[in-house]
């Protein structure tokens, strides 16, 4: 990753395989300060965020969609699927852009008031702007902050890639709320399918 995406240093990686299972370990920096939310991806409170915090979030995500990679986050194959099957409405399933992505860019996994990108063990290749459609999908129940996210990184997420990327995540959430999580999103992600596909 390039030094514009504050992320802890990797100190070490291994991989091994054993009983047919292949294995990753690596060993990050500590970082002591805080996450923005504590025991979930979900935000339920507006957080004390300053310009510099969001321009550095912009920056790092357009920083990670340029690095190449061979790694993957989201697969088309699940996408075929997937949609039409909780999205409920006929769609064309085929992926505008790729781009690299974080894979997992939730409030639990963002430091503040010094922005920090944590857990990186499923980044990769994903539909342009996952990221910032998985940051404002996690922030509805907070609309000034869901509100703050699209002003913030409106030139990822007010593009037709970026509508797109709303749709994937909101597959994948509703998907979630048929295994009992997320529940309290449910609504919300309805309100926001509507909104994008009417």
């Amino acid at each position: 990753m390039p030094p514009a995406v504050p992320r802890p240093r990797l100190r070490e990686r291994r991989t091994w395989t054993e009983d047919g299972h292949g294995y990753l370990a690596e060993l990050y920096d500590k970082i002591a300060t805080s996450t923005i939310t504590t025991h979930e991806p979900i935000l339920r409170e507006a957080p004390d965020l300053d310009d510099a915090w969001w321009d550095g979030l912009s920056t790092a995500l357009d920083a990670i969609a340029t690095v190449p990679s061979n790694r993957v986050a989201v697969r088309q194959e699940y996408l075929d699927r997937a949609m039409p099957q909780y999205l409920g409405i006929p769609i064309d399933t085929a992926v505008p852009t790729w781009t690299t992505a974080h894979g997992d860019l939730h409030w639990a996994n963002l430091t503040g008031p010094t922005l920090t990108v944590l857990d990186w063990e499923g980044w990769g290749t994903a539909p342009a702007g996952y990221d910032a459609a998985l940051l404002h999908s996690y922030s509805l129940l907070v609309p000034d902050t869901a509100a703050q996210v699209r002003h913030q990184l409106a030139h990822i997420l007010d593009t037709p890639a970026g509508q797109f990327a709303e749709l994937v995540v909101i597959t994948e959430l509703l998907q979630t709320t048929t295994r009992g999580d997320n529940l309290d999103l449910e609504e919300p992600l309805r309100r926001r399918l509507s909104a994008i596909t009417r």
